[in-house]
């Protein structure tokens, strides 16, 4: 039995013993490749409140950020229980991100009878950021566990910065004016949604790769709630 066993070692074949481990996916596209594909460009704005997170986003994908290939792109999804991720870089990269984080969340769940916390979570962003072939993707994290409300930025390079808010995408300088003047703590739900919401339109005023309308993500410890709105004055 113990000769077999370390004869399966030596074949290559999988060890028993040990977790099986799956691959990231891979491909040999170029940077300048990355031309000639959707992208976001995007205002996508992330806060901590009282009753959990805010994430707003706007709902533009263009080609190069010369020419609006799609007007309502759901740039925030769910990827966990309480938890939700934006879209910022190539929509192809940032899709299979979110699929593959969320892949792994459920995983984890399945396997340990618990969902993750929001700080595994995004530390395995981080890890997926850094090593997978996501090309530039810069999104938001945010979740609510037990140990509170949670807000992440993952830069490119895996990098993970918490944050009471942060802003990512290409109208992130315009966004951040708005935020810097009336985010505070304490805010409710609702305040919050106004705020993230007066950030995105900011940007979309100026910024040529946003625009089109909001996307606004509500996460309590009762779940995520997505809505989208063509039109900023229902939520300002």
């Amino acid at each position: 039995m113990h000769d077999n066993f370390n004869n399966t070692i030596d074949s290559g074949l999988a060890n028993p013993a040990e977790p099986e481990v799956g691959e990231m996916p891979t491909n040999d596209h170029s940077l300048d490749d990355l031309e000639n594909v959707n992208k976001t460009g995007t205002t996508t704005v992330g806060l901590a409140t009282a009753e959990g997170v805010i994430i707003a986003t706007d709902m533009r994908a263009s080609l190069g950020g010369r020419f609006v290939s799609n007007k309502n792109v759901q740039k925030v999804e769910q990827i966990h229980d309480t938890a939700a991720l934006t879209l910022v870089g190539s929509v192809g990269g940032a899709q299979s991100f979110i699929s593959s984080l969320r892949a792994e969340a459920n995983l984890y769940e399945a396997r340990r009878g618990e969902p993750m916390s929001i700080n595994a979570l995004a530390t395995l962003a981080g890890n997926f950021a850094r090593g997978g072939p996501f090309f530039a993707i810069h999104p938001i994290l945010g979740g609510v566990d037990e140990e509170g409300h949670h807000v992440y930025s993952i830069d490119p390079a895996g990098g993970v910065v918490a944050d009471d808010y942060t802003v990512t995408g290409s109208g992130m300088q315009i966004a951040y004016g708005v935020l810097e003047q009336e985010y505070e703590e304490g805010l409710s739900n609702e305040e919050g949604k106004t705020i993230a919401a007066r950030s995105v339109k900011s940007a979309v005023e100026r910024d040529t790769g946003s625009g089109n309308g909001v996307f606004l993500a509500e996460i309590t410890t009762d779940g995520v709630d997505i809505r989208g709105h063509k039109d900023f004055d229902d939520v300002i």
